[in-house]
């Protein structure tokens, strides 16, 4: 279960405070898919960095699997993000001297040694089309192709959430597509909690749910 009560951001400015996200509430569960829109600086990807527990809400809660992450320390804070909730950014953010398997792996670094996450990986790039290019680096993929591949890491180690920003941004009209199609399969095999922040509104037609971030506050539509 994800949890956001009351959630508000302000951010300190010259001129005073700035006022970013307004008494956001939402209730997901284990299942649930949703996409959120809005306008460019509506505080969409602000509102997923703090359900992710990258930047704390000015006020109100946020709570995942029961758990108020802003309540850990630094280091179960760390170790809090990388078991429960994965990212998939608009940049694939790939390490380009790692392998394509060496990239999915590095949430594994930190995480429990006694799960095998080699066989998970191996399997998730073949759910994804790219069981033929472990051992080739990024500047050996398409944009589609490193999208995929990061996908494929956000999931590795079976978070419960898994947030998405702009998921099809950088990409071609094909290769948005496959991700889409990828991105809601991986979501129906693994029943996680799936929140994908997009000005796409095919990418959002492909979701149960969709919500409109406008004017500080967020609301279904």
């Amino acid at each position: 279960m994800l949890e956001a009560a009351g959630v508000s951001k302000d951010y300190p400015t010259p001129r005073g405070s700035l006022a970013v996200l307004s008494d956001v509430t939402l209730s997901l569960s284990r299942g649930d898919a949703i996409a959120i829109m809005g306008p460019s600086g509506s505080g969409k990807s602000t509102l997923l960095y703090i359900l992710g527990a990258l930047e704390p809400p000015t006020s109100g809660t946020v709570t995942l699997d029961g758990r108020n992450p802003f309540e850990l320390s630094e280091t179960e804070l760390a170790r809090f993000r990388n078991r429960q909730i994965g990212f998939l950014f608009q940049d694939h953010c790939l390490l380009p001297q790692c392998t394509v398997l060496e990239n999915v792996l590095l949430p594994t670094l930190v995480a429990d040694s006694g799960v095998r996450y080699a066989d998970r990986a191996r399997e998730l790039l073949e759910q994804v089309g790219l069981a033929e290019r472990l051992d080739h680096r990024p500047a050996e993929l398409s944009g589609g192709e490193k999208q995929r591949v990061a996908l494929a890491r956000a999931l590795v180690t079976e978070p419960l959430l898994l947030l998405c920003d702009e998921p099809t941004g950088n990409l071609d009209r094909r290769s948005a597509e496959t991700v889409a199609e990828l991105l809601v399969e991986q979501h129906r095999r693994r029943r996680n909690i799936l929140v994908v922040v997009t000005h796409s509104a095919e990418l959002a037609a492909r979701l149960p749910a969709r919500f409109e971030l406008l004017d500080q506050r967020l609301q279904r539509v």
